[in-house]
Order: structure tokens, then sequence, then C-alpha cells
């Protein structure tokens, strides 16, 4: 990439990069994440509702999501809110429930077509901010240093070089003849295309993270929306915002696409343990029902409370009853 010195903008290449990025090291890397990708595919299709997945997983993609961009909530504060009556504990509650929504229209809208559009990309955007802006067509935007204020870097500010630029990154999506990268590879690629992009005013870090998880569904690298590299990114914010900015400056992408394969990696292997966990919990359960409560018809909720499988909590003049197993594992997650 080469910087226009006038106005420190940024020359962004179009899809696919001339250069040859796959090196042995990223090969090697490759193996071992499409390795874990495999596995981590297999136990999702192992567990017997996948709702349960896709609703307590996304929302926990989202807290980690947002967290990136400073929208700090807590498990409680998620779990005490209400998505279908609009009534949330938090400003951020509600901004983590806006993008768990995006994420869930994303992956139906993928799984149904098989493709990921800019007018898909457009409506998770609109999900996420709650509102119609579209691709930025005001200059102005500038990447700085939350700590000096300092511009790091300075995305296209024309209208028409960010519709292009994004025109040709959906014909990248969608066209697996236009390179023969391989898919995780590609997804690294696509990943800092969108970055440099940054087409919309607000909302392009959730955005970008939510085509992440939608391509390797759309390849079928996934069954179910899962892989949240948030939570890696959380816990490696300084490289992750550091190597974006080398290949900017240097051209050299094997950095980058190695920390995004070590994030597939690491973060399938994290997600196998929280699913086989969560497997044993609802058998588990489903045992002590067996035994415990047997011919059980009437005031069902009441009686799994009574022999501890749930907790009831009252919130205004409705009772919620939490699955306190499957909470503790997703609050324990991050401590992993």
């Amino acid at each position: 990439m080469d910087y226009d010195i006038k106005n420190m903008q940024m020359t962004i290449p179009l899809l696919p990069l001339k250069q040859d990025v796959e090196t042995k090291a990223i090969l090697k890397k490759v193996a071992k994440a499409h390795q874990a990708l495999a596995e981590l595919k297999g136990v999702a299709k192992s567990i017997p509702n996948e709702a349960i997945l896709v609703n307590t997983l996304s929302l926990q993609e989202a807290k980690e999501s947002s967290a990136i961009e400073n929208i700090i909530t807590t498990h409680d504060e998620l779990y005490q809110s209400n998505a279908l009556t609009q009534q949330f504990v938090s400003i951020a509650a509600k901004e983590v429930f806006n993008y768990s929504k995006a994420l869930q229209y994303g992956f139906q809208i993928v799984k149904e077509t098989g493709i990921l559009t800019n007018s898909y990309i457009l409506r998770i955007q609109s999900e996420i901010e709650g509102n119609n802006a579209g691709f930025r067509k005001l200059p102005g935007t500038a990447l700085k240093n939350q700590q000096t204020g300092e511009v790091v870097y300075m995305p296209p500010q024309d209208p028409d070089e960010i519709v292009k630029l994004m025109d040709n990154l959906e014909q990248f999506i969608n066209d697996n003849e236009l390179s023969d990268l391989d898919p995780l590879v590609k997804m690294a690629v696509i990943h800092h295309q969108f970055e440099s992009i940054h087409p919309f005013y607000d909302g392009n870090g959730r955005t970008g993270r939510i085509i992440n998880i939608l391509y390797l569904v759309k390849q079928d690298l996934l069954n179910l929306p899962i892989l949240y590299l948030s939570r890696y990114i959380n816990l490696n914010k300084k490289s992750y915002y550091e190597l974006l900015q080398e290949v900017r400056d240097s051209g050299n992408w094997e950095n980058w696409i190695l920390f995004i394969l070590e994030g597939i990696e690491s973060i399938s292997r994290q997600t196998i343990v929280l699913l086989e966990g969560i497997k044993a919990e609802m058998q588990s359960y489903k045992n002590r029902i067996r035994l415990s409560l047997p011919k059980t018809a009437s005031k069902y909720l009441n009686e799994l409370e009574k022999i501890g499988l749930i907790s009831k909590v009252k919130l205004g003049k409705e009772n919620y009853y939490v699955n306190s197993a499957l909470f503790q594992l997703l609050s324990n997650v991050n401590s992993r």
C-alpha cells in the first residue's frame, strides 16, 4: 500500500493481491488452524439444540466485540435485559443486543443465500448502529491514537472510491475463482481490506468482525456462527492494531496473517472446551430431572429451581429463570 503524502491518505490496492502472501510459515499455521476449526465444527454438530449455541454464544461475541470499542457491559446486565420487549439495563447492554441481532441476521441470510453482498453488509451495520447512514459520503474520517490524539491512518475520503473498493471487496468475497488463496488466509486479507477501507462513519470494527464469522459459514468451514475472534483480539488488542498498520506501512502480510491464524486455532480450541462443557451439563440436567422429577407436569420451572438446576430472578413483574451452570460456563470463558 502506498501513501499519498499530500493528504496522508493511503492508496489501497484492489483485490486479489498481486503478491504471493502464502509463505511457508503461513501454510504450516494454516494446517493447524483448519484442524482446530474442523474439530469445532464436528463438536458443534453434536449439540442437540443449535439455538442454545447461536443465541448464547452470539451474545458472548457481541459482548467481546463491543468491548473492543470500549462499550463495556457485564453478564448480569445482559441476562437482566430483554431484547423482545426492548428493556435494557444499560445503554451498553442495548448496543450489545443490537450487535447480536445483526450477527444473527447475517447468519440467516448467508445460510439462505450462500453469498455476502454489500447490501447485506449495509444492513448488518445498520442493525449495529440503529441508523441508515450507509457508506461514508463526507470527508474528515481519521483513525487516531487514543492516548496521544495523533492521526495514525486516514482511510479513503472520496465516496466514489469507497464504493469502488467495497464493490471490489464484495466480488473478492463471493467469487472463489478470483483467488486460489486458502480460505483462512483469504479471510485475513478480507478483514484487513475492510478495516482499511473503513467504509462507515461508525461500527466498522464490529461489522468487520461479523464479516469474519459469516465468511467462515459461507465457505462451509463452520455450520454455525460460533467462532468468535473478538475474545482473542481483546486479549491482544495492541498487537492487532499494530499489525493492521504494519501491512499498510510495509506491505508485509506474514505477521498479520499468522496473527489471525493463531486466533482461529486458539479460539477454536477454547470453544471446543466450552461446547464439551455445555454437552456435559445438558446430560447431567437430563439425568437429574429423570431421577428427581419423573412425572412433574405443573409448575415445572419452580420444581427445577427447588432441586437446584435453575435459579429464579424477579425483574419488575416478570420472573426469569437462569440456567446457573450454563451461566457459570459462559461467565468463566474469558478466564481460560
